[in-house]
């Protein structure tokens, strides 16, 4: 068994280790937020201009084999995501933004998701102060607001951002956010949680409303702070609290307060980049005797498309993740052991535009409980407009 301690250590460490490195804004499109700028700017006139329409999206198309140890493997072919963004800006003030995702290609009989990911009105007078209303992303980690294919390495997602950091992670609700020279904040009143669907596999994920007839009886309330004031490195963490309450299978309510608290941090030196990510989730009464989930994870690539001559960016990858949904149980001993998984990942991500990504990579995820091992070979290809 570990300790949130352990992992705070290991972070600071790894801050300490590489907090010489400095990089340059050009090198923007290997990092993670790198198109952030140029999707707010598609809703945001010059100064002066009339309103304007804008429209974009992302999708990515998965070929997924996993091989668990005993058992033979499974094949899946997969359109993951289809997402559409639309927006209006009235004048460089107030914009409207929304996102609708189509997941797995159709929807009907349990099968596939179709949802309003954003929607929401966005009054933005100045750097140091905006506001948003509507269907909007707390701000929890690198990926929850940005989690575009271009924008991250491996075909899925991070596991850390499904079991730890529940991506995409979004609601009805209201935002305040803005950003100084060194700066920028985030702060998210939102729709709560449903304690009566977390698990101890998965953690609150299964208690997000999504939007849909959300409970309103108690707000979680997101709040995130990044420092940027070192040249070209950034470190940041937020802290979510919901004194989570709703109905179960039963129509009974169930209540269980939970806390969720993050890190994360990234740097990059010419073609380097690495970043790191750790979560810890507290809950006020065990769910399925579970009173904590913890888990961390780090990833380091180069980029070596101009030392091959190849055009673009061709980004060979690591990974190593230790996630556990059972870190501290009433019950101690196997619970902990059956949820606490290791992976060592490697990957590769070729970039012919900013906006178009080839990924493949490779990895092994071992169960602590009997050491049982699952191996995992992706292909994709991703796309940002």
């Amino acid at each position: 068994m570990y300790t949130l301690k352990n992992f705070a250590i290991f972070f600071v460490l790894l801050l300490l280790a590489d907090s010489h490195l400095v990089f340059s804004q050009q090198d923007e499109a290997v990092g993670i937020n790198g198109f952030e700028s140029e999707i707010r700017a598609t809703t945001t006139p010059s100064k002066g201009s009339e309103a304007q329409h804008s429209i974009g999206g992302y999708g990515e198309l998965h070929y997924n084999v996993e091989k668990p140890d005993g058992k033979e493997s499974t094949k899946k072919l997969d359109f993951h995501r289809f997402i559409i963004f639309y927006g209006y800006a009235w004048n460089r003030e107030w914009s409207f933004k929304s996102e609708v995702e189509l997941e797995h290609n159709v929807v009907g009989d349990d099968q596939g998701e179709l949802e309003l990911e954003q929607a929401y009105v966005d009054y933005h007078p100045s750097d140091l102060l905006g506001f948003q209303a509507g269907v909007v992303l707390p701000s929890a980690g690198f990926l929850n607001e940005m989690h575009e294919p271009p924008l991250f390495f491996g075909v899925e997602r991070p596991d850390y951002h499904k079991l730890i950091i529940p991506t995409t992670w979004f609601g009805n609700g209201v935002a305040l956010y803005g950003r100084t020279d060194s700066w920028d904040y985030k702060l998210t009143l939102m729709e709560g949680l449903n304690p009566s669907k977390f698990s101890a596999k998965s953690a609150i994920r299964g208690g997000r409303a999504k939007g849909f007839n959300a409970d309103a009886e108690d707000l979680l309330l997101n709040a995130r702070l990044n420092f940027t004031g070192l040249e070209n490195f950034l470190i940041g963490g937020s802290f979510t609290w919901n004194d989570a309450s709703g109905l179960n299978t039963e129509e009974i309510r169930v209540e269980n307060g939970v806390i969720l608290t993050e890190m994360h941090a990234r740097f990059q030196k010419d073609k380097f980049m690495i970043l790191a990510e750790i979560g810890n989730i507290e809950y006020d009464d065990p769910v399925e005797s579970v009173n904590t989930a913890l888990g961390f994870y780090v990833d380091a690539g180069y980029d070596v498309g101009e030392l091959i001559g190849i055009e673009g960016n061709f980004i060979p990858w690591v990974r190593y993740s230790n996630i556990n949904t059972a870190a501290d149980t009433d019950l101690g001993g196997t619970l902990e052991e059956k949820f606490h998984r290791i992976e060592y990942s490697a990957g590769l991500n070729y970039k012919p535009l900013p906006q178009i990504v080839f990924k493949a990579d490779y990895g092994i995820v071992t169960v602590e409980l009997d050491d049982t091992k699952t191996k995992r070979f992706n292909l994709g290809v991703g796309y940002l407009f």
